[in-house]
């Protein structure tokens, strides 16, 4: 398994787009984030709050002069901007930066510009290709967490996460108890007429058993179904209104 990328978060203005980032980057994993030269300073008391318990995150956070020194022991370095900016070198998707990485030998770099004006020229020459995603030409702009969890997120991928799962789905009822329901509303549409002609009788009824088979029902969803058919059979109480 290859390194986990290194989120390089370049000169961030807001101490809340940090945190932002950084819940981003725990959401898939990623947890060694490095800062370069940061507007307001670190630590920034806004960060907290805004990375809702990624504190991980924040309390390893690293800070450098320069972009150059923040990737220094990086081999794969990415610079994430919509322009070249004068810089010939190639272009890749976050999936395909992605599957490079995890492919790669030696650690990589994210880099991440600040949130007014992105990253520098500077900054791109340090880069191995430019990672960035097709997006409206007319509004070009994502908020710095929304890059980064962009790219996280394709990392994720090779990362074996698992997805989550619901731990309380119950298993299907037993056909003991399917066979109850489906007994219980054939008796209760019988005297309605429901299967004439009798010609169609039995094709009727393989449809209908079909239709309450089909969801897979659990046992619990079995018992509150057939309370419906009872209360239903019963009819409304007398000192109801219509």
């Amino acid at each position: 398994m290859a390194e986990k990328p290194v989120i390089v978060l370049v000169r961030p203005q807001l101490g809340e787009n940090i945190g932002k980032a950084a819940r981003a980057m725990l959401n898939f994993g990623l947890v060694e984030m490095r800062l370069v030269a940061p507007r307001d300073g670190w630590p920034n008391p806004s960060a907290g709050p805004a990375a809702a318990g990624a504190n991980v995150v924040l309390e390893r956070a690293s800070v450098f002069e320069t972009t150059a020194e923040a990737v220094a022991d990086c081999a794969h370095v990415y610079a994430t901007t919509v322009r070249k900016r004068g810089v010939t070198k190639p272009v890749v998707t976050p999936e395909e930066a992605a599957r490079e990485m995890a492919g790669a030998a030696g650690r990589s770099a994210i880099l991440f510009g600040p949130e007014r004006s992105g990253l520098e020229t500077e900054d791109v020459a340090l880069a191995r290709a430019i990672l960035t995603v097709p997006i409206n030409p007319d509004f070009g702009s994502l908020n710095l967490a929304q890059a980064v969890i962009l790219c996280a997120y394709e990392w994720s991928k090779h990362e074996g996460l698992v997805q989550p799962t619901q731990e309380d789905l119950l298993p299907p009822a037993p056909q003991e108890e399917l066979d109850g329901l489906i007994s219980h509303l054939e008796t209760m549409l019988e005297p309605r007429g429901y299967f004439l002609p009798e010609s169609r009788t039995e094709a009727t009824r393989r449809t209908l058993r079909g239709v309450l088979t089909k969801p897979g029902w659990n046992h619990l969803e079995v018992r509150t179904l057939r309370g419906v058919l009872s209360s239903l059979q019963r009819g409304p109480k007398p000192d109801l209104k219509p």
